[in-house]
């Protein structure tokens, strides 16, 4: 299946009120840019499940400081929950190959439940800068995630308690990073209530 864009990325809104989507309608909607499949909207929430890095990705530019939260389940305890931040609102993994993303992406409870990291690009080896592996995903419990980046620093908390944090010493910025989206390899999982506004 062919999957286009828009014709011009420029006319793109960009948040510069709150932003909220809760997704309680039957289909994912034009909002959004579905690269390959493997996202539906399951009782008012996005599934993920078996996207194997193609994102979906939202299709309004978001600020360049800002505060982004939402509420994620993961349906088993494969865990592996994963958003990707400061993006380029199209790239995907063509190959279920090496992906290498045009942002930053965040994953909890990945590699089966193993790791959770923030990483630059590339969310393997060198990519990965900040991790922990203590905290580990329970199936079916809905998390709240609020991740806040002002300049180069990126932060990320659980459930209002602090979780990963990075400071990026050359930040992702300009047309090129501007986009969030959703992402998953194979795990189960649900999103919903997203919030994106600018920060102070």
């Amino acid at each position: 299946m062919l999957f286009t864009l828009p014709a011009c990325k420029a006319k793109v809104a960009q948040i510069t009120a709150p932003f909220t989507e809760t997704f309680d309608r039957s289909e994912v909607g034009p909002t959004w840019f579905d690269t390959g499949g493997g996202y539906t909207l399951v009782d008012g929430a996005v599934r993920a499940q078996g996207a194997f890095n193609h994102p979906l990705w939202l299709r309004k530019r978001m600020p360049r400081d800002f505060i982004l939260e939402l509420d994620a389940t993961a349906m088993t305890a494969v865990g592996d929950i994963k958003i990707e931040i400061c993006g380029d609102g199209e790239s995907f993994d063509p190959d279920k190959g090496g992906y290498m993303a045009t942002g930053y992406v965040l994953v909890f409870g990945g590699w089966r439940n193993s790791l959770s990291v923030i990483a630059r690009e590339n969310e393997h080896d060198e990519g990965r800068k900040a991790e922990r592996g203590d905290l580990k995903v329970e199936p079916g419990r809905k998390y709240h995630f609020t991740v806040t980046r002002k300049g180069g620093v990126i932060d990320w908390q659980i459930d209002g308690k602090p979780f990963l944090s990075w400071t990026d010493p050359s930040p992702f910025e300009g047309s090129a990073h501007e986009y969030f989206a959703f992402n998953n390899w194979d795990a189960d999982v649900r999103f919903d209530n997203l919030s994106i506004r600018p920060a102070p």
